[in-house]
């Protein structure tokens, strides 16, 4: 299905394409087809894995699905007719990345099995120089980063999780050949994945130990299947699929109000979460360990019909004593009480204000983009960094959601992209770096409309939160369609800009192994 790996193996050799995709989830994906719809061909998608799909492909828990509708969890360009559900669980999602690979003819453009180690700006050629784990090694004049926000899993620093004899993975690394039947399960985390997964296994455990640091807000998930009768008509009258789609949108852009501009709004909001919660759970020593002490929407707001029932199951208990470390078989409490378990399933999330890794990206004068974040992730639009030139973040910081679909917000950048490379073909420019002052003005009014927003003023430490700094480096404070029209069109004057030194765009190779595909 997928296209082989043809790049050279050979260390001496190098490929140059026009423009480097890394990363082939939604972002990747859908950077890569915008270019082709535009006509560009010279460009690459690289990939670690053997498939796209990205944290699609890479999640795969029990139970794993979006929180968002399918509708609008899609790109707009590719409405697809055949959802199953409102709201579409994870295998489904991976196969409409996947036909939209083929349907748009990404697959000559996919290089499978293919690490970054390191991206280096060469300033006197003007390009980015790859080099993969394996040792093989790419130019390219354009580097788009498509890596995402939330795909490298938290691993929770707690004393002795190393020496656990037992079974243990994060949600993200799901063993599927591990059997849960008639087992005692730790689960440690009760964020987005553990909700979905804990009902799942729950009845197949032995016991189930729930470890909760801090109880989520979950308001119930208005779910159903996709009747037979909806599909006829999105499929043979589009324009009601979009109707949806738009109906969908606009609800949810509601959301703002509470979220950002008036957070007392969130208190009607907060009754709706404390209905249901009384709904599900009747035992009230249960209902209150389970009852948040924030106002809702200072962490993420989560959806679901059967995590609460699932933990009033007699074999489930939520644990909340703390925990001090973990033995050979057991998780030991705070207060000595020592808690047997057979397998371990770490539900902690993922490094969202710190999403790379040390020595990655690095642009002029050698700058690592982690020094140049030494303050906190920031970026121009979320998109551009400067001192790295030609370099493109796709959900970059602040580009992230509370309340809506990423993949808007990925569209509006990869438009924002498409038209800073109209903008240098036709200005014959070898490269674009956003001015200092002018992401510096950009971040700081961000940073102003964050701190009254209720994930600074709900009285909560979220995964938003930059704990090096306080700062909230990963939400967009307002509207989408506000982003959207920030990024609808590259404005020269922000970014320094160097001319080409021919036509082409990349200069002529200087060795003679060069290769171009």
């Amino acid at each position: 299905m997928n296209a082989p790996v043809d790049l050279p193996a050979g260390l001496g050799t190098e490929v140059t394409c026009d423009i480097a995709i890394i990363g082939s989830g939604f972002a990747g994906l859908g950077m890569a087809i915008r270019l082709k719809q535009s006509g560009e061909e010279d460009f690459l998608i690289f990939e670690q894995a053997g498939a796209v799909g990205g944290t699609w492909r890479d999640n795969h828990y029990p139970g794993c699905a979006c929180d968002v509708q399918s509708h609008l969890y899609s790109f707009s360009f590719a409405p697809n007719p055949d959802w199953s559900r409102m709201f579409s669980t994870q295998p489904e999602i991976r196969a409409y990345l996947e036909h939209c690979t083929d349907r748009f003819g990404l697959r000559p453009h996919l290089r499978l099995g293919l690490a970054l180690q390191q991206a280096t700006w060469d300033a006197p050629a003007g390009c980015w120089r790859l080099r993969m784990a394996d040792g093989r090694r790419v130019r390219a004049r354009v580097l788009v980063s498509g890596m995402g926000g939330l795909s490298r899993p938290s691993i929770p620093n707690i004393p002795g999780l190393d020496s656990f004899a037992g079974a243990m993975f994060h949600s993200q690394q799901w063993r599927h050949d591990y059997p849960l039947a008639g087992k005692r399960v730790a689960v440690i985390g009760t964020g987005a994945s553990a909700i979905q997964f804990v009902p799942q296994i729950a009845p197949l455990v032995d016991q189930l130990d729930l470890y909760q640091r801090t109880p989520p807000w979950i308001m119930p998930k208005p779910d159903r299947p996709v009747s037979a009768a909806e599909r006829w008509l999105f499929r043979h009258l589009p324009f009601t699929q979009a109707l949806a789609r738009t109906g969908i949108y606009w609800m949810l852009e509601s959301r703002v109000l509470g979220f950002v501009l008036h957070p007392k709004l969130m208190k009607a909001v907060e009754r709706i979460a404390r209905r249901h919660l009384r709904r599900q759970v009747p035992d009230p020593m249960l209902r209150a360990t389970l009852t948040p002490d924030y106002t809702i929407g200072c962490k993420r707001v989560l959806i679901s019909n059967d995590y609460y029932p699932a933990l009033t199951r007699p074999n489930v208990e939520v644990v909340t004593t703390g925990i001090d470390h973990v033995e050979a078989d057991a998780i030991v409490m705070r207060d000595g009480t020592r808690r047997p378990a057979d397998c371990i399933i770490l539900g902690t999330g993922f490094h969202a204000t710190d999403p790379l890794p040390r020595g990655v990206i690095v642009g002029r004068d050698g700058e690592d983009l982690l020094d140049a974040w030494r303050d906190g992730a920031q970026a121009y639009l979320g998109t551009t960094v400067a001192g790295f030139p030609n370099l493109f973040l796709i959900v970059g910081p602040n580009t992230g959601l509370g309340h809506s679909s990423m993949v808007f917000m990925i569209e509006s950048q990869v438009n924002y992209v498409l038209d800073a490379l109209r903008h240098m073909r036709q200005a014959r420019l070898q490269a674009v770096d956003v001015r200092p002052p002018v992401q510096a003005a950009f971040n700081h009014n961000i940073q102003q409309k964050l701190g009254h927003a209720i994930w600074s003023a709900g009285g909560c430490a979220s995964w938003y939160i930059d704990p090096r700094n306080g700062k909230n480096t990963t939400l967009w404070p307002g509207f989408t369609w506000q982003f959207r029209r920030a990024t609808q069109s590259f404005q020269p004057a922000d970014y320094e800009r160097w001319p080409a030194r021919q036509p082409a765009g990349l200069p002529q190779p200087e060795d003679a192994d060069a290769i171009r595909v």
